[in-house]
């Protein structure tokens, strides 16, 4: 990648700590948050793209990719509260913040207690369906959108997986018990919910569900991908994410 170094910030709070990647300048500043089993090099493709606009911030959540290892999981709603002091110690807010499958819970709890923080919201993928609250289920969806990926995605998932360590059990706990349904209507932000149109994780029914209950939340498909279409081609949820800010 051409430009300027990443700028690597280490940050801790109340006991959790994340990592965080810079790129790029000025306004807007994008919020990258992944997913559960995940971390902030799955994003490059998309960071390529954003930083053409504004300044990034990829986040590694406590846990996952080079963030340490917190002594307890943090809930969905205590990772946006380390989120978010960390966009107030670097005078980032308010941010468009997108949040990627398990990111989109943290996203949202950002957006709910920390508005001042938030600019717009992206949930890309968002989970977790309140109909299929269980691993069992999660699991079978997840394989099976999976299965018929290209080889750079499931090479970036399995690197991004075996990362996150043996306490991966804890954290699918930690998402499996937040209800961002809950959550949902307390939204204040612009919001916009992007799906791939052949994800199997988030079926169509729960997505559009979801903006329905986010207050005037707008709802978009990009056709032809599944779960992970913010990492394989990310041009067109770039291009979604784009339109929706300059709007």
């Amino acid at each position: 990648m051409s430009g300027p170094a990443p700028v690597i910030v280490e940050f801790t709070h109340a006991g959790a700590t994340l990592i965080a990647e810079e790129r790029g300048a000025g306004h807007p500043v994008f919020v990258l948050i992944h997913g559960i089993g995940m971390g902030r090099t799955v994003f490059g493709g998309l960071i390529d793209i954003l930083t053409e606009h504004g300044r990034v911030v990829a986040i590694d959540q406590p846990g996952y990719g080079d963030a340490p290892e917190p002594p307890r999981t943090p809930t969905m709603e205590r990772t946006a509260d380390l989120v978010a002091a960390y966009l107030r110690s670097r005078d980032h807010g308010p941010a468009i913040v997108i949040g990627h499958s398990m990111g989109t819970q943290v996203a949202t709890e950002l957006a709910v207690r920390h508005p001042a923080q938030v600019e717009r919201l992206v949930l890309v993928a968002p989970t977790v369906d309140a109909s299929a609250r269980r691993v069992a289920p999660q699991l079978w969806r997840l394989f099976r959108d999976l299965a018929p990926e290209n080889p750079l995605v499931l090479y970036r998932g399995a690197r991004e997986y075996l990362r996150a360590g043996p306490n991966l059990r804890r954290k699918l706990h930690a998402m499996l018990a937040h209800h961002p349904e809950l959550s949902y209507p307390r939204v204040s932000a612009p919001t916009l919910v992007i799906r791939g149109a052949d994800d199997r994780v988030c079926p169509r029914s729960w997505c559009t569900t979801v903006s329905a209950t986010v207050p005037g939340a707008r709802y978009t498909e990009v056709p032809g991908h599944r779960h992970e279409t913010m990492i394989r081609d990310p041009q067109e949820a770039a291009v979604r994410i784009l339109a929706f800010v300059a709007d």
